[in-house]
């Protein structure tokens, strides 16, 4: 819930479109669609979900052309459908992940526009696993 609003996703819409769960994984298969000409349709397939999610924008740099298609798919989405965007960087940071400050900032200014941005600080929830786990073990 957001600000008391309820949001019914159809799980199957979201989740069966796109193996990939990652931007880079994302990134990638718009490149390898664009390589065998099927972008058009997948690009088609993508504008019926309503909701897409992009994890991990931070861990893996993009090629230039995988960027510019994510761009694509992100100004696409832009004030028609929604988007959750993980990261484990600042937005000023991005441009390492994109590799062009140009692209970066176009693609921060729509996704900040209309965002409820989330910052979680503290310590990690996977470290703080293991280090418990790792103590009962001994």
């Amino acid at each position: 819930m957001v600000h008391g609003q309820r949001f019914d996703v159809e799980v199957g819409a979201v989740l069966g479109l796109v193996p990939e769960d990652t931007a880079a994984g994302l990134a990638n298969l718009l490149l390898e669609k664009n390589n065998k000409g099927t972008l058009n349709n997948f690009l088609g397939s993508l504008k019926k979900v309503e909701l897409i999610v992009i994890d991990e924008i931070g861990f893996v740099p993009l090629h230039k052309d995988a960027a510019e298609l994510l761009f694509q798919v992100i100004s696409d989405c832009y004030e028609r459908k929604s988007l959750i965007i993980t990261s484990n960087l600042e937005f000023s940071q991005w441009n390492t992940v994109f590799g062009d400050n140009r692209l970066t900032a176009a693609l921060v200014d729509r996704l900040i526009h209309h965002s409820h941005i989330v910052i979680f600080s503290g310590e990690s929830y996977r470290l703080t696993q293991s280090m418990h786990r790792q103590r009962s073990s001994f």
